[in-house]
């Protein structure tokens, strides 16, 4: 099982579909998620469900994030914020690489 941090490394990973052990820094998720904490991250496959407020590893904006859908349009769009609210933007599905399945 690979373990990276958020990014570019760790998403070739996930579209390989292996599992990882990522480790977000930052305050950006805390309470859920406090900075240096290890997560593990499914990759996202065809029939992965997606869900408001589900924290995946996804790329905004050029930037690798584990942050979390806030907000749904047409199961087509996906808006990524951090847990304090703000949105850091629109991405596709394809731009989505991982679920956290558990945080350890």
């Amino acid at each position: 099982m690979f373990e990276g941090k958020e990014n570019v490394i760790t998403m070739q990973h996930l579209l390989n579909g292996e599992k990882c052990k990522v480790v977000g820094y930052g305050q950006s998720m805390t309470p859920r998620i406090r900075s240096g904490q290890t997560v593990m991250v499914d990759p996202i496959t065809k029939d992965t469900i997606l869900k408001k407020n589900d924290i995946v590893f996804c790329k905004v904006k050029g930037h690798f994030y584990l942050h979390k859908i806030s907000a749904i349009r047409n199961n087509v769009s996906y808006q990524i914020s951090n847990n304090h609210n703000h949105v850091n933007g629109w991405i596709s599905r394809n731009n989505i690489y991982g679920k956290v399945t558990e945080i350890l």
